[in-house]
């Protein structure tokens, strides 16, 4: 495998620790597509002499990039990037849509379509009565060979023909789209939380990794809720971005 150098400039004479901007350095090229998914860093010794610093910092510098979750040590390989994290804005959007634009292509594995009966929360949400049959879907979001998120949204009974086809090869609001669904608004919930033990499973981390959470319903241009979703992402792997304006 080729070990991918780049050029590293460092000053010095800033405040800003060294270990710091290596770190960044790396990171940049990471998300520039620099480095791409795969590629396999000089050594700890190596990157010490080729920038004159001791091999502590160049430490620092690789594990604060283990802990942002782009780079991983593997014994008999040395530090290869993982990825880079999935930045989106909060926006009427779905996953799907933004990956995709993002060049990144995904890919999904659904786990379960299904009728049930509407908890109390989704029925609430979708405004029908409690136990009504509504839509279930799980699925499975990979981007870049990796799991991503793990998707659970309901919709009313009926609303769109699925299949579990169509899902693996669309997004969810372009299938809803094409049925002449125009999704007007949603509300959403952003949160944090620790990873259940089938969730980490799923989405290949450690017991108990922190994810994010999201919680969204979307509304058609009449009002009415056209799906509730539930959904939570590797916080190593994702971020959300919004845009502050001044009133």
């Amino acid at each position: 495998m080729t070990v991918t150098r780049l050029d590293i400039d460092l000053d010095r004479a800033s405040p800003v620790p060294l270990y710091f901007q290596v770190a960044e350095r790396i990171a940049e090229a990471i998300q520039a597509g620099e480095l791409l998914p795969g590629s396999r860093l000089a050594n700890e010794i190596q990157l010490a002499d080729h920038l004159g610093l001791s091999r502590p910092t160049v430490r620092q510098a690789i594990q604060y990039l283990v802990d942002k979750g782009l780079v991983v040590r593997k014994r008999g390989v040395g530090t290869q990037v993982v990825h880079g994290q999935v930045k989106r804005a909060v926006e009427l959007t779905s996953l799907y849509d933004d990956l995709r634009r993002a060049g990144q292509e995904p890919v999904t594995r659904v786990l379960a379509i299904d009728t049930v009966a509407a908890e109390e929360s989704v029925a609430a949400a979708l405004g029908v009565p409690p136990g009504a049959a509504v839509l279930r879907l799980e699925r499975l979001r990979y981007a870049l060979g990796e799991p991503l998120a793990l998707l659970h949204n309901w919709l009313p009974a009926g609303s769109t023909p699925l299949s579990a086809e169509a899902l693996e090869q669309h997004g969810l609001y372009e299938l809803l789209r094409s049925t002449g669904v125009r999704m007007r608004v949603a509300n959403q919930r952003i949160g944090a939380r620790a990873a259940t033990p089938a969730e980490a499973r799923l989405l290949e981390e450690r017991r108990s990794c922190p994810l994010l959470t999201m919680v969204r319903t979307t509304y058609d241009d009449q009002g009415r809720a056209v799906e509730h979703g539930s959904h939570v992402y590797r916080a190593s792997h994702y971020s959300l971005e919004v845009t502050l304006v001044e009133r």
